[in-house]
């Protein structure tokens, strides 16, 4: 029999040929966790002057240098009002946080240190040249490039866009990702099953994956065990212009698992079909034109696993970004585990804090049907193929379910 192929290969292949999507003009309020398609220069210098960083009075720091100090008041400064004039010795200008400095002024006298009286002040402690002055360029200058090609926007960054006096930015188009079931066993929620049917579950989690990396999403709904109707539902997600094509159930070897012949009846160029992978071994890909499709098994954590696995680093390419593959992170075995088998297993854990790092505890449970070890499961244990057997306290590695 065959080797399997390994995840690292399946991966591979996954992400071969796909290149970002093109990109288009997305307002700011539209572009958050976008993946920038072209860097982003300042458009302004900010501050474009010298401003006040507090409330209080705009003078000469050779007029404070000695206190107390007296100074006459010769105007005000707000936020957005400039004062018309400049500073000029024994002179000060009353002024607010944001305040444009007045020609003449180089320090600032925060209003605790004076005491007003009409349209004299008397200053009670010094104050330096360029106190609480934020100069001109203090955040940044016009043309400068703050936001590289490639960024993922965060929230952060969407105000430093707007501060640059970007309205809108160039990012790259929204994979749309279209959502199948297959099973004449398949029921949705809310409807009672019959004997023998069950409660579709998986697509839910899959669009929940594609939307939470930015994605538009088609569900397709179930396809009975019929060859016509399986085909017409991939025929459905062509004319819906998918990028990505999901379906789950349906892509392994039986009489009733209809997937693949009916990619093939509509031109599939399958890339490989079985993966060395726990849970998940019936795994799919290929594509269909321009339609990346991807056949995830039918039960719920197998589902759910590749998805993680493959379906999320396909999203993230497509969309740009350069943090494609899942992140390993090292952990605290929390148990004893047998040696491995030759695929790669993905054991829902549970993670505590110990004295030396997290610790990951998988759960006695591990079948590929069960939700609820899922739904609990802080992270996936990763173990090699023939990965030799560990004691509880060694090393091991993770994949946080922060999804």
């Amino acid at each position: 029999m065959a080797a399997l192929m390994s995840v690292a290969e399946a991966l591979r292949l996954v992400l071969e040929g796909a290149t970002p999507l093109p990109p288009e003009t997305a307002t700011l309020s539209d572009a958050h966790g976008r993946v920038l398609a072209a860097d982003l220069a300042a458009k302004r210098t900010q501050p474009p002057d010298a401003v006040s960083a507090m409330d209080g009075y705009a003078a000469r720091a050779a007029d404070v240098t000695h206190v107390p100090a007296q100074l006459r008041v010769i105007g005000e400064v707000a936020a957005g009002h400039p004062f018309d004039g400049q500073i000029g010795p024994g002179q000060a200008a009353r002024i607010f946080t944001g305040g444009v400095v007045p020609p003449g002024a180089d320090t600032i006298v925060i209003q605790e240190n004076t005491a007003r009286d009409g349209d004299s002040v008397a200053v009670t402690a010094p104050s330096a040249k360029g106190r609480h002055i934020r100069v001109a360029g203090l955040d940044f200058k016009a043309g400068a490039v703050l936001l590289s090609k490639g960024a993922c926007l965060s929230a952060r960054d969407l105000a430093l866009a707007a501060a640059m006096n970007h309205p809108t930015v160039s990012v790259h188009r929204r994979p749309k990702v279209a959502v199948l079931a297959t099973g004449d066993e398949l029921v949705m929620p809310g409807t009672e099953p019959g004997f023998g049917e069950i409660v579709y579950s998986n697509g839910y989690a899959t669009m929940a994956l594609a939307r939470s990396e930015g994605c538009d999403t088609v569900d397709l709904g179930i396809a009975p065990d019929r060859l016509e109707e399986t085909v017409a539902a991939v025929r459905r997600a062509r004319e819906s212009r998918a990028d990505i094509l999901v379906t789950s159930g349906g892509a392994s070897v039986g009489d009733y698992d209809l997937v693949h012949k009916a990619l093939a009846a509509e031109g599939l160029a399958l890339s490989f079909w079985k993966v060395a992978v726990r849970p998940g071994r019936p795994m799919m890909h290929g594509r269909l034109g321009d339609m990346h499709v991807l056949g995830l098994p039918g039960n719920p954590v197998s589902c759910f696993v590749c998805s993680v696995l493959f379906l999320i680093p396909l999203i993230r390419r497509l969309t740009g970004r350069t943090d494609i593959e899942p992140r390993i992170e090292p952990a605290i075995l929390g148990c004893d585990l047998p040696e491995n088998d030759e695929r790669a297993d993905y054991l829902r854990a549970a993670l505590t804090t110990g004295p030396d790092g997290p610790v990951a505890t998988p759960f006695p449970q591990q079948d590929s049907s069960m939700l609820v070890p899922l739904a609990k499961a802080d992270c996936l244990l990763v173990r090699a193929p023939h990965e030799p057997a560990a004691r509880a306290g060694g090393r091991c590695r993770i994949l946080k379910l922060d999804l």
